[in-house]
């Protein structure tokens, strides 16, 4: 919360509200709203789609017309995908170098 307020008070300045405009200097701020969202998104599964072709994902075959379901939570806290996926690391998006594993 800190690095977020001082964030806001070098690239805004204390004098005035936020406002959208600002957000594309407020890089740790978009960090820290990335990480909230993987792990707590706002939907945890997704709208269901339906596979239009005989498809094979992981090995499985999914036959045209089956309804698919993705879990984004699961996903999103997928420790093969994330380093440390259950913990807060709002760095792990940062674009100046640094990698989301």
């Amino acid at each position: 919360m800190e690095t977020i307020k001082n964030e806001i008070n070098t690239h805004v300045g204390p004098d005035r509200l936020l406002q959208e405009s600002d957000l594309d200097q407020l890089s740790y701020l978009q960090n820290v709203i990335n990480e909230s969202l993987r792990l707590y998104p706002t939907l945890p599964l997704l709208l269901p789609r339906e596979a239009s072709d005989d498809i094979r994902i992981g090995g499985y075959l999914v036959p045209r017309g089956t309804m698919l379901m993705v879990n984004a939570w699961t996903i999103q806290r997928d420790p093969v995908l994330w380093d440390d996926p259950d913990s807060f690391i709002p760095e792990r998006f940062d674009r100046r170098g640094g990698d989301r594993r």
